[in-house]
């Protein structure tokens, strides 16, 4: 949460210090081109649930389409994390990852166009595209007695004992092995944009996102597993227009 508070204090700060430019194009908002990058927190995910890229095109004076690409790590609700003996963190019961990568195309509505050199533009918008699951294994470090670990994927059958889990395995280890899962996403959203330039954008989005898979995607093998997500999410995001 604290973390969460640093983030808005330095968009709001970002957005106060934007405000006494001397720039030619400030408050000229006439651009037909924009390039987003964004960074996302949702209820699935950690502090920074995922990366965003959006490219949007102009249709008329207040709707645009866009498509971009959203890069993410998905959790489950019921993962709770624990420190070993050795201080090091790990996820107990955890047994894979969830990767989702997704593609998608929407629609942009302005709402509301801000006033020259003050204000916000709000907007509506809309997405929908196909979703490719990465079902990563979770590897830990486990002791199998007093003189010997081994580092392999949990197994609820094997290590029954969350005491010997002494830490996690390397990042991206095993990654080779994963399987994939086939799905679709679709969101909705109201974005906040606040920069005062033709040449650029610093905006937030609040929304709402529906994914499902071809099949449940097991990343706590003993609790319920889901093959449909849903989340709400905040992205940060900032890029530049032409």
């Amino acid at each position: 949460m604290m973390k969460l508070k640093f983030l808005l204090f330095a968009l709001l700060f970002s957005i106060s210090f934007s405000a006494f430019p001397q720039r030619d194009d400030i408050g000229n908002y006439e651009y037909d081109k924009e390039y987003l990058f964004g960074l996302n927190k949702n209820t699935n995910g950690g502090l920074i649930g995922g990366l965003v890229f959006k490219a949007g095109t102009r249709i008329d004076d207040s709707q645009f389409s866009f498509w971009g690409i959203e890069l993410s790590n998905v959790k489950n609700p019921k993962e709770a994390r624990y420190n070993t003996v050795l201080g090091n963190s790990y996820i107990f019961g955890k047994s894979n990852y969830l990767y989702a990568i997704r593609p998608h195309y929407g629609r942009e509505l302005i709402l509301f166009k801000k006033a020259p050199n003050q204000g916000v533009q709000v907007s509506a918008l809309g997405a929908i595209g196909p979703t490719l699951g990465i079902i990563a294994p979770y590897y830990i470090e486990y002791a199998v007695n007093r003189v010997e670990t081994v580092t392999e994927q949990y197994d609820p059958e094997i290590h029954q004992s969350r005491f010997n889990i002494l830490g996690t395995g390397r990042l991206f280890q095993g990654l080779g092995q994963s399987d994939v899962a086939f799905g679709a996403t679709v969101k909705a959203a109201i974005n906040f944009e606040f920069g005062v330039f033709k040449s650029s954008a610093t905006g937030l989005e609040l929304g709402y996102m529906l994914e499902g898979y071809s099949k449940e995607i097991p990343l706590i093998p003993t609790t319920e597993n889901n093959q449909i997500f849903q989340s709400a999410y905040l992205t940060f995001f900032y890029g530049f227009r032409k």
